[in-house]
């Protein structure tokens, strides 16, 4: 995949200042800043510990924590998950959580948008993600890891958000999968909907990223473009590479 052009920052969504994040007396994440503009893919990049996932869950109410998250503005910090769902933050957890017993079109059901149509329909869907379609009425928990992904993504993207934050989508997929999970979020950006990725692998966060954050301790360490953190092998020695 190649490096995509930055994205114009005609409105910036989301604007993270001096977050800490807390699990009872443990406290993870030390004065993160962070933005993301509308249209752009944002990677957060960071070996397992440094505190990425946190910053999701952080965003989203999760977590305890003090700081600002300033949604178009607005300051979100202290709101419950549903809330801050309704201002248009999607999110997909690493562990997915689909509902096993319920259909691919079921559990799409469940995200549907409340309160009318929003910019994804479920032919949107299918159309974007056609296995889905072929698999609309088998049960979810017959699927394989790759697909369930695609479906959590998907159930996500149906409640219309201008913002989705996905945590580790490619984690123990098949490389063909890999690569399918790369051209998807790349379709999504191209709709104008922001993202907000934590990924591991990072061939697909430099292919499909606009900029990139590492972390480190619970710290943003760097913040760059895809060239720059490849042109930078001091970053990556110390907070990336094994």
């Amino acid at each position: 995949m190649t490096a995509l052009s930055k994205a114009p920052l005609t409105e910036e969504l989301l604007d993270i200042r001096g977050l800490h994040a807390f699990y009872g007396k443990s406290h993870i994440l030390h004065g993160v800043n962070l933005t993301v503009g509308k249209g752009e893919i944002v990677s957060l990049l960071g070996r397992n510990g440094a505190g990425r996932s946190t910053t999701l869950k952080a965003i989203m109410g999760d977590v305890a924590t003090r700081g600002s998250v300033f949604w178009r503005g607005k300051d979100i910090a202290g709101l419950k998950p549903h809330q801050i769902a309704y201002h248009g933050i999607g999110y997909v957890p690493e562990n997915r959580d689909i509902f096993g017993a319920l259909t691919v079109r079921e559990n799409l059901v469940l995200g549907l948008k409340r309160g009318g149509p929003g910019r994804w329909s479920m032919e949107d869907i299918f159309d974007l993600f056609p296995v889905l379609r072929e698999r609309a009425d088998t049960r979810a928990g017959v699927l394989s890891g790759g697909e369930q992904q695609m479906l959590t993504i998907c159930r996500t993207l149906i409640g219309d958000p201008d913002l989705i934050m996905i945590d580790e989508p490619t984690e123990g997929l098949a490389p063909r999968m890999v690569e399918a999970v790369g051209r998807l979020l790349a379709r999504i950006a191209e709709r104008g909907i922001s993202i907000l990725l934590v990924e591991q692998k990072l061939v697909i966060a430099l292919g499909i990223s606009h900029r990139l954050y590492v972390m480190g301790h619970g710290e943003i360490v760097f913040e760059g473009t895809p060239a720059d953190l490849m042109a930078n092998d001091g970053i990556r020695s110390e907070w990336l590479e094994v």
